[in-house]
């Protein structure tokens, strides 16, 4: 049972099915349960620092229920998402059930679509690869697959990051920031590849182009099938789990610096360069995401084994929490700048670098 705790990932999506079934009463249960019990949890539970020893690692690195809990987020997310444009289509909500079922079905899509897909989409196999992209399409967020194996995991907490927050920079300026330019990145990075390897614009290696033919493709069948309330209602869902992603982004390196050793060199990434929580209902129910540090010093771990590190600055509260305060720019200067100074004061482990250089 200790190990089937991640089932706990699948609360956001339930809440969101439980309002769509019953609109009247819990059209805004998902935010709630999000942004205000989930908080509360985590602040009334105390958080774990423990982590498994080598030989407790590897029965848990062999056992398959973990990948089995993580393919669910495949067809439960998908199912949540048609459930919700088929009652749009068949059911005429009030404007103000609408946007709250919006809202919740948003919020599932950023915590557990796109979550799921991050995880999935540093995997080997093509299989789970697939699940990946086909969880992104959801959220209109496929570049995500490319730039953020390719981009974001080489240059985070360096100037050439998009999605790396910068100090005293606003969650607002912040997410336009990085939507724009991870998008140019991932364009950039798919060009480059191409060109590696001697493919023309038009090939099926272009993901970047299939991607985008893919989604026009969900657009028109959706507007075609329900017109535009119900394409606003899947461009509202998908905007708001690109947003959930993009603010999770936010909270996960703000201020964060890698130092320069020489031109174009740039200290290895290290546990302090990411924002560590420890809070357990959160960790479980993003597939240990909030153990962020490990993740970065380690991409190919699996979710079950991250670890924590003492040398990892800690958030003062849940990334629910975090993200509501991000949005109050004055309050999140006021009490992350002071941390996040004292983490760029760290000095440069001169064994421990990598060179950054063009794909």
């Amino acid at each position: 049972m200790k190990n089937l705790k991640y089932l706990s990932a699948y609360f956001i999506p339930l809440a969101a099915i439980l309002a769509i079934l019953n609109p009247e009463k819990l059209a805004f249960f998902p935010v709630i349960f999000a942004f205000a019990i989930i908080p509360l949890l985590d602040y009334l539970i105390p958080g774990n620092k423990e982590n498994l020893n080598e030989a407790d690692e590897k029965p848990l690195l062999a056992e398959t229920r973990f990948d089995y809990i993580l393919w669910l987020s495949f067809p439960i997310h998908w199912g949540t998402l048609l459930l919700f444009l088929y009652k749009v289509n068949t059911v005429d909500f009030s404007t103000l059930q609408l946007i709250g079922l919006t809202l919740g079905v948003g919020i599932s899509s950023g915590v557990l679509g796109i979550n799921a897909a991050h995880e999935l989409g540093h995997r080997k196999s093509r299989f789970e690869q697939f699940l990946a992209q086909g969880l992104l399409m959801s959220s209109f967020y496929t570049h995500f697959f490319i730039e953020h194996n390719r981009g974001h995991h080489k240059y985070v907490a360096t100037p050439r990051d998009p999605a790396s927050a910068r100090l005293n920079e606003t969650v607002y300026h912040f997410v336009i920031r990085s939507i724009i330019g991870s998008y140019r990145s991932a364009w950039h990075i798919q060009l480059e590849l191409l060109k590696k390897n001697g493919l023309s614009f038009i090939s099926f290696k272009n993901n970047m182009l299939i991607y985008t033919v893919l989604q026009l493709a969900i657009l028109g069948f959706i507007f075609s099938f329900g017109g535009w309330l119900l394409l606003l209602s899947f461009l509202g869902t998908a905007t708001i789990g690109a947003l959930m992603l993009e603010v999770i982004n936010y909270i996960e390196h703000y201020g964060m610096q890698r130092k320069l050793i020489a031109e174009g060199k740039y200290e290895r990434v290290m546990p302090w360069h990411s924002w560590n929580a420890n809070y357990p209902l959160g960790r479980i129910m993003l597939f240990e995401l909030t153990r962020h540090a490990d993740h970065h010093y380690k991409a190919s771990r699996k979710y079950q084994v991250l670890r924590h590190w003492e040398e990892s600055p800690e958030l003062p509260a849940g990334y629910p929490a975090m993200m509501l305060l991000s949005t109050i720019p004055p309050l999140w200067f006021a009490l992350m700048n002071p941390k996040a100074e004292k983490v760029r004061k760290i000095p440069v482990n001169h064994d421990l670098r990598f060179e950054i250089t063009d794909l």
